[in-house]
């Protein structure tokens, strides 16, 4: 019983230290002076709820890439960009990349928004980096598919932390919206791309 009752305590430490980081991931944010999503108050709440969906492993990998996002600055060379917008949370993403024939030799990004969108967009830049166009289009379907329903395909890595935001539909946008900046400046479209009118 005594060794029941030890685990519980730290069961339940462990709960509040994954809460506090979360809560210290979006005060950085507001430090930051970066765009949070309009529903603040349900934002923060929302944001461990996604957590408690997933390991430990994957509530780590999300709240790092949301303080020390990969790739965090504008791309000099970069041969295409685009710009992202999701009016429903306030995300602003613009993506820059530098392409080497039909591979991305580098890439990067620029914007503010919310944790899972920061965060989405970091490791997006990781993972496709030195992908071909026809590799980052398979990719995007993954993601698509597992966001939206929750069902991994294929080998999409690190960005299966992203599988629980389908149980909150206004998540999705934020997870996503990288990926659509990403397809739409690898197929050189000039207008920003906005979730408002997709289906995501």
């Amino acid at each position: 019983m005594c060794g029941s009752g030890w685990s519980s305590t730290r069961a339940w430490e462990r709960r509040n230290e994954r809460d506090r980081d979360a809560y210290e991931a979006w005060a950085e944010l507001g430090r930051q002076g970066q765009a949070l999503c309009s529903c603040v108050s349900l934002a923060l709440w929302l944001i461990p709820a996604v957590f408690d969906d997933l390991s430990d492993l994957y509530q780590q990998v999300i709240l790092d890439h949301c303080k020390k996002p990969r790739n965090f600055h504008e791309l000099s060379g970069a041969t295409c960009s685009a710009q992202g917008y999701n009016p429903l949370c306030g995300d602003q993403l613009k993506m820059y990349l530098a392409m080497d024939g039909d591979v991305i030799k580098d890439i990067s990004f620029t914007g503010s928004g919310c944790c899972i969108s920061k965060a989405s967009a970091s490791l997006l830049t990781d993972a496709v980096k030195g992908k071909t166009r026809g590799e980052v289009q398979a990719m995007f379907e993954h993601v698509h598919e597992m966001v939206m329903t929750g069902r991994v395909v294929g080998d999409v890595g690190k960005l299966a932390v992203f599988a629980g935001v389908h149980k909150f539909p206004a998540r999705v946008k934020c997870a996503i919206l990288a990926w659509h900046a990403v397809v739409a400046a690898l197929k050189g479209e000039g207008q920003p791309v906005s979730t408002e009118n997709d289906d995501t």
